[in-house]
């Protein structure tokens, strides 16, 4: 008998809700911050800005109040758990829409305002939108609450990219945003792996088991994967590679079906 379908993981709306509002609070207060140089820099999104990485981040939360002002559409056209191999289709023209965005903002303030604008915006969509409501967005439609769970991901990813480039920048995040991000990552390797043969363990907000092979019932599991939030994010969006995350102790792997290089990256 082939093992029982597990639930779709549920998140609370509300507090999805308030962690995007925060972590995109966060980055907007560090962009304040920024000079003209450190706009400037270079990171490790090949050749992406700060200045670029900045702007994208006001485009992933304004994709909320664009789906909201648009007619709703008459079904979902992805769940959740498909959303971050979705994303690959479309990573040329996002690109491509990153740089105008950034290249008229490049001017002193344009940034804030930007952010400003943004934030208002996102506040003004959500203000009366019912979490079921569903959202068409550029790779498929999602109800509100699953998008912005996706908008976690969007804005943790891309404030350590941020933090990565600009030392000394230390945006903060927000525990929900953080753990809503993880968990959506972990749940995707669980469906692109489906299996009971080894536990990805990423404490304190993740526990999940993949890998087709002998399933694992009582006591300590043949095969554990454990490390922490950010390196679980970094190995799931290509930021960094499996095996220089075992070279350099950032992640723990025992078991002869722990290795999880073949299944990594996850998104798009």
């Amino acid at each position: 008998m082939p093992p029982a379908k597990k639930r779709p993981r549920s998140y609370d709306p509300a507090r999805t809700r308030a962690a995007v509002l925060a972590q995109f609070g966060h980055v907007r207060d560090a962009v304040r911050t920024l000079t003209p140089a450190q706009s400037a820099a270079p990171t490790r999104l090949g050749d992406w800005t700060v200045g670029e990485v900045a702007a994208h981040l006001t485009m992933a939360v304004d994709a909320v109040g664009r789906g909201l002002a648009s007619p709703e559409p008459p079904k979902a056209g992805l769940t959740l758990l498909e959303w971050p191999s979705a994303t690959a289709g479309r990573a040329d023209a996002i690109a491509d829409d990153t740089r105008r965005l950034a290249a008229a903002h490049a001017g002193p303030g344009g940034l804030d305002a930007l952010y400003d604008g943004a934030a208002q915006r996102l506040t003004d969509a959500l203000a009366a939108a019912p979490d079921n409501r569903l959202v068409a967005t550029r790779t498929g439609a999602l109800s509100l609450a699953d998008l912005l769970v996706t908008r976690t991901v969007e804005l943790v990813v891309h404030t350590d990219d941020l933090n990565a480039a600009v030392p000394g920048l230390d945006v903060p995040y927000d525990r929900q945003a953080l753990a809503a991000c993880t968990r959506l990552l972990a749940d995707a390797l669980a469906a692109k792996a489906p299996g009971g043969s080894t536990e990805v363990r990423v404490p304190p907000f993740a526990v999940v088991q993949c890998v087709e092979g002998p399933r694992h019932t009582r006591g300590t599991p043949p095969n554990v994967v454990e490390t922490d939030p950010l390196t679980w994010i970094r190995l799931a969006t290509g930021r960094l590679s499996w095996r220089d995350a075992l070279d350099d102790a950032k992640v723990s792997a025992s078991g002869e079906r722990a290795d999880l290089g073949g299944l990594l990256p996850l998104l798009g």
